[in-house]
Parts: C-alpha cells; structure tokens; sequence
C-alpha cells in the first residue's frame, strides 16, 4: 500500500485525517488485511507520525519518496521480495476501496491488471510475478471496468466522503 506523500494539496498528511474516528490510512489497511495475506505500508513524508494509522501492517519509509509514486511502489516491492505470486497495490488515500473491487482485480488474468473507470487507469493494481514492470504497463493495463473510486487529495474531498 502506498502512503509515502506529503499530503500537499490536502495541506498536511492526509493518511491521518478522519473518517468515521479512524484514520484515512487505517480503513485502506483494514480491507487489505481482509484480502491479502500480507500487508506492506509504504511510507515516506511524516513516517513517524504516520506509522501508527498502518494498524500493525508491516511498514517500510522509502528514503526517496519525493520521487514519487514509481519510486514509492519500487520500495514496496522489494520490501516484499518474490515469494508473493501476485501484489495487489493500492493507495492510502482510498477508504472506500471495497474488498470486491480488489478481488475483481485479481480475478483479472493479466500480468499486469488494473481497475478500470472507462477508458482511465484507476486503483487497485495486482501485479504478477514476472510481469514486466514499466510505467507505460502499469499505465495502460488490462482490467475490469469498475467505475469510480474516489481518493482524498483535499479537505473538501474529505468532506464529500464524509456526506
């Protein structure tokens, strides 16, 4: 799970705005937890103050988070090693991903799959072992056209969310 950023647009860490008394982090770490036998939280911006919202998954800071996204998810994987057939990806600004739009993904017989909303690229991601790891194939993988999944870049984001 990726939650490295700064939170800039939302004007501070934004993995630990509430919803609902928790923590944005905490409700994606949860749904992960429920699919997924291991649960890896990529930290960067803030890993300290953050770590407590990852609720026990396991963490790793990626020194050169400020790279964004690509670096963050590169620290991710090799945090994972290759014992995993699959790895699911999904962002720590996305609450309301549902565990059936992860498991729709991974149903999704692709090397590289990801959610679709139409014709845009959209979240969660399962990369498979031996995929072939670009950004071109992470940008334009095959997947399930699952609509919609809204993330939180600003408090007025928070506050849709919220109603």
């Amino acid at each position: 799970m990726l939650a490295a950023g700064e939170g800039a647009r939302f004007g501070g860490p934004k993995q630990l705005a509430l919803l609902d008394g928790r923590p944005l982090l905490s409700h994606v770490v949860a749904t992960m937890r429920a699919v997924c036998d291991r649960v890896v939280v990529v930290l960067g911006a803030r890993a300290d103050e953050v770590r407590p919202a990852a609720d026990g998954a396991e963490t790793v800071v990626c020194p050169e988070w400020e790279q964004g996204i690509y670096t963050s998810l590169l620290c991710g994987l090799a945090a994972l090693g290759d014992e995993s057939d699959a790895v699911v990806v999904a962002l720590g600004d996305q609450p309301s991903l549902p565990r059936s739009r992860i498991e729709a993904v991974l149903a999704f017989d692709a090397p590289i799959a990801r959610a679709r909303d139409g014709a845009a690229p959209s979240h969660p991601v399962v990369i498979r072992r031996g995929a072939p790891l670009t950004h071109d194939a992470l940008r334009h993988a095959p997947g399930p056209d699952l609509g919609p999944l809204p993330d939180v870049d600003t408090p007025e984001q928070l506050d849709a969310l919220r109603r």
